[in-house]
């Protein structure tokens, strides 16, 4: 009897364990099939345009695919905003101070980096001169000089009034810190040269309303984002706060304030001073009481990395 009883004993134990642990993996079953029913995806849009800035503030190159990195878009040897222009002193030099920045190609072939301008002549360099010395920039980043040759193509093509230099930056100099500038960013969040992100992004829309209030078309391409969206109405990026391309996942931080670099001409490098930003300023919101900055496009971060293609879907995530 008492054999009996310890039997029954020992098996009750053993029937509530494998009971207990049926109910807790169910609970984890139920609980991951739960969170993942949370991550619901809305086709907002379409990618029409990637754009590549390689050097900050020259020409965009227009790509078909691109890696999207913490840092921004990457395509062969080229990543955006990872040349720049500065004063032998060390000033960063953007198309608000040399407006006809706008018109400097950059390319890369063979190793090479290509430079090319209106009037002058291609020139081409090393794409790594790892004995070049490092330069501080505008205090908050460093790059590596790109050398002789392209300091002077460079002072060549803006005049000859005073000497600039080409630097280039690497994955162990110091970058910017968004955040230093901009709380709304995560304090870890590192880019090269880009003024805030490593993505911004915008939707043809919103661009064609700037243009039907001025009353004349208007190029994306003044607004140089890095991703353009096709297929749904203005402004819509305003709320786009997690946004899914592929793989890849972003969050939107801010809008991105326009400033007077927007009334350059990508076409020809003139500096207005006026339109679109006096158009904007009429009737965009701001960030912040304590900005001026009109809004257009949305500045994101990179949340999970991955291969970016015109004519991919765009996303809308939501929980």
């Amino acid at each position: 009897m008492e054999f009996i009883t310890n039997y029954f004993a020992e098996n009750r134990k053993v029937s509530l364990y494998i009971a207990g642990t049926s109910v807790a993996l169910l609970g984890i079953g139920l609980g991951y099939k739960y969170m993942r029913r949370q991550k619901q995806l809305t086709q907002v849009g379409v990618v029409s345009q990637l754009l590549l800035h390689p050097l900050k503030s020259g020409k965009a190159v227009p790509v078909d695919a691109a890696e999207c990195l913490r840092m921004g878009l990457k395509c062969g040897e080229l990543q955006d905003r990872y040349w720049l222009v500065i004063t032998e002193d060390g000033h960063m030099v953007t198309g608000r101070q040399e407006p006809r920045l706008v018109l400097v190609s950059m390319t890369c072939k063979g190793g090479q980096i290509c430079l090319s301008g209106p009037d002058m002549e291609e020139l081409r360099i090393p794409l790594h001169q790892p004995s070049n010395p490092i330069y501080s920039c505008s205090s908050d980043t460093e790059g590596r000089d790109c050398g002789d040759e392209a300091s002077r193509w460079l002072t060549r093509y803006f005049g000859g009034k005073k000497t600039y230099r080409l630097v280039h930056f690497e994955p162990h100099l110091r970058a910017r810190r968004p955040a230093e500038n901009e709380p709304a960013f995560p304090k870890d969040e590192e880019v090269a040269y880009p003024d805030a992100a490593p993505i911004m992004l915008m939707s043809e829309a919103s661009v064609n309303d700037v243009s039907s209030r001025l009353g004349r078309e208007i190029s994306v391409r003044q607004f140089r984002p890095s991703i353009v969206v096709s297929d749904c109405e203005a402004f819509k990026e305003d709320i786009w706060d997690h946004v899914q391309i592929g793989q890849v996942e972003m969050k939107r931080v801010i809008g991105c304030g326009r400033c007077l670099f927007t009334t350059v001409d990508p076409e020809t490098g003139v500096i207005s001073r006026k339109e679109p930003l006096d158009t904007l300023k009429t009737y965009r919101p701001r960030e912040s009481s304590k900005s001026t900055a009109p809004v257009l496009g949305q500045y994101y971060t990179i949340k999970k990395t991955g291969i970016l293609h015109v004519g991919d879907p765009v996303y809308k995530i939501s929980y």
